[in-house]
C-alpha cells in the first residue's frame, strides 16, 4: 500500500494507524501546493480531489477520504480492536463520532485557514466550534477515549485535527479533558513514529 500524505495534515491519522497495525506500507509526500509526489508524480493522477489523504491499495485501486481510509485500514486487522465489529451497533456509534470529527472539527477548523475570510468571520467560526470542543471535552472528562477505554481510529483523527489549534493560537487548555486526551494520544508508540516521518 502508499499512503500519500502531507505534513501537518489530516493524513496523520492513516498514518498513526497504518503504524498502529503495523502494516507494511510506503509513505509518499505530497506538495499540496504543487500538487506533486517527493518523487515528481502528479498527484492529482493519483487522486483528482487533490488533497490527501489518498490510500493506494497493491490492486491500484485509491481511496480518499480519511473516514474512509480509517475505517478500511481497522477492518485489515479486526483483531486489534481499533474499530468495533461491521454491522454492530458500536460501529455505528465509531461512524458518527467519525462524521462529528470530520464536519464540526476538522470542517471547522478547516475554515479557519482560509486567507480570505476576514476576522469577523473567523470569530463566527472559532465560537461554533468551541461548542463542538465543549461537548468533546464534557465527554472527555467521562472517559479516555472516544469509544470510552481503548484506542480507536476515531481517537487518531481527533488527535490529528486538533493539533491545528496550536497554529491558530486556540490554547486547549481551555477544555482540560482534550488537553490530556492530546497527551495520552502524543505518547503512543505508532504517533510518535508517524510524526518523525512527517516532520524530519
Amino acid at each position: 500500500m502508499k499512503l500519500y500524505y502531507a505534513p501537518q495534515a489530516c493524513s496523520l491519522a492513516a498514518h498513526i494507524v497504518l503504524r498502529e497495525l503495523q502494516l507494511p506500507f510506503h509513505a509518499i509526500r505530497v506538495d499540496n501546493r504543487s500538487k506533486l509526489t517527493a518523487d515528481g508524480a502528479d498527484f492529482l493522477a493519483i487522486n483528482p480531489k487533490g488533497y490527501v489523504a489518498a490510500l493506494q491499495l497493491d490492486n491500484g485501486q485509491v481511496l480518499t477520504e480519511g473516514p474512509a481510509i480509517l475505517q478500511y485500514l481497522a477492518d485489515l486487522k479486526p483483531d486489534a480492536g481499533l474499530a468495533p465489529a461491521n454491522g454492530s451497533w458500536e460501529r455505528v456509534r465509531l461512524q458518527e463520532d467519525l462524521n462529528f470529527i470530520s464536519s464540526e472539527v476538522h470542517g471547522g477548523l478547516g475554515w479557519l485557514f482560509s486567507t480570505q475570510l476576514d476576522e469577523e468571520a473567523k470569530a463566527l467560526l472559532r465560537h461554533k466550534l468551541f461548542k463542538r470542543l465543549d461537548l468533546l471535552n464534557q465527554r472527555l472528562e467521562q472517559q479516555d477515549y472516544l469509544l470510552g477505554s481503548h484506542f480507536s481510529v476515531a481517537d487518531a483523527y481527533l488527535f490529528t485535527v486538533l493539533r491545528w489549534t496550536l497554529g491558530f493560537a486556540i490554547d486547549l487548555g481551555q477544555w482540560p479533558a482534550l488537553a490530556r486526551f492530546q497527551a495520552r494520544i502524543e505518547v503512543r508508540d505508532s504517533v510518535k513514529v508517524a510524526l518523525a516521518v512527517e516532520l524530519a
